[in-house]
């Protein structure tokens, strides 16, 4: 037996081990939406002694297989934290490489043996997406249209995102929208103006539910300015590993957590 064959055979018990976790797992309620803030891996990079661009590719790594298990579990929506409107206040040079490994990772979405297709994802960039250099912007616009009609699962991806201008450019559109009704005389002027759900209407996430947990590597549990309008009930979860680092046992663990939560909240009400 050869090393690829072997190779092959422990990715063929791994793949057994897990199915049957996840189906232990799915005895209990499964979380519909994940969402992931990706830190660490500048802080990865430090420690050893990479570029911090290295330190990004091995993250997208890290990424390709949490989808994967996310979406083998039966998780239907995942969202991730890939950059910041504030991280454009980063040196020029870091901005830029950041953007061309972005392209570079958005176009290897749209491959036929890509795990968007393998599993049936739909794409979605979330963001102030006009914020974006005209290569990534333009490749992000080819992923959305290419995967338009899968339906199985979605991946929502933060970039050029804050929450703050999620819910101003919510509101902004809101009060657009309603005026253009109210000179179109389709809408009659009135007190009570525009709503929470002409808002949510509007924002940038509003293509997915709420998301049922947040996993923030690097054991931080600041939300950092992301999805502070959709995460008023669900839960955060903090392992102390960086991006980088972070594996399977820690997505069961988020799971179980959820689970644990669910039960208690569901026993609270029968009291």
């Amino acid at each position: 037996m050869d090393a690829k064959q072997i190779n092959n055979m422990y990715k063929s018990l791994g793949s057994f081990a897990r199915k049957c976790m996840f189906r232990i797992l799915s005895v209990a309620a499964i979380p519909n939406h994940i969402a992931f803030i990706m830190d660490g891996n500048r802080r990865y990079s430090k420690q050893h002694k990479l570029i911090v661009n290295a330190g990004y590719r091995v993250g997208f790594s890290t990424l390709m297989s949490m989808l994967m298990y996310c979406y083998e579990l039966g998780v239907k929506y995942v969202t991730i934290y890939a950059f910041s409107i504030e991280n454009f206040k980063r040196s020029p040079e870091e901005v830029q490489s950041l953007m061309d490994l972005m392209e570079e990772k958005i176009e290897g979405l749209m491959k036929e043996e890509s795990l968007v297709n393998q599993y049936g994802v739909r794409v979605y960039f979330i963001g102030n997406l006009k914020l974006l250099s005209k290569p990534v912007r333009l490749a992000a616009e080819r992923a959305m249209d290419a995967t338009a009609k899968n339906s199985k699962a979605v991946l929502l991806i933060c970039i050029a995102y804050t929450a703050t201008d999620e819910i101003t450019h919510a509101v902004q559109e809101a009060c657009e929208k309603r005026y253009e009704k109210i000179k179109k005389n389709e809408l009659e002027k009135d007190i009570n103006g525009i709503n929470v759900s002409d808002i949510e209407r509007h924002m940038y996430m509003a293509v997915a539910p709420d998301p049922d947990i947040i996993i923030r590597t690097s054991g931080e549990t600041r939300l950092s300015n992301f999805l502070l309008w959709q995460s008023s009930n669900c839960l955060l979860y903090s392992p102390c590993v960086l991006w980088p680092e972070i594996g399977l046992r820690h997505v069961v663990l988020a799971v179980l957590e959820f689970q644990k939560h669910l039960y208690n909240s569901n026993k609270q009400k029968q009291i």
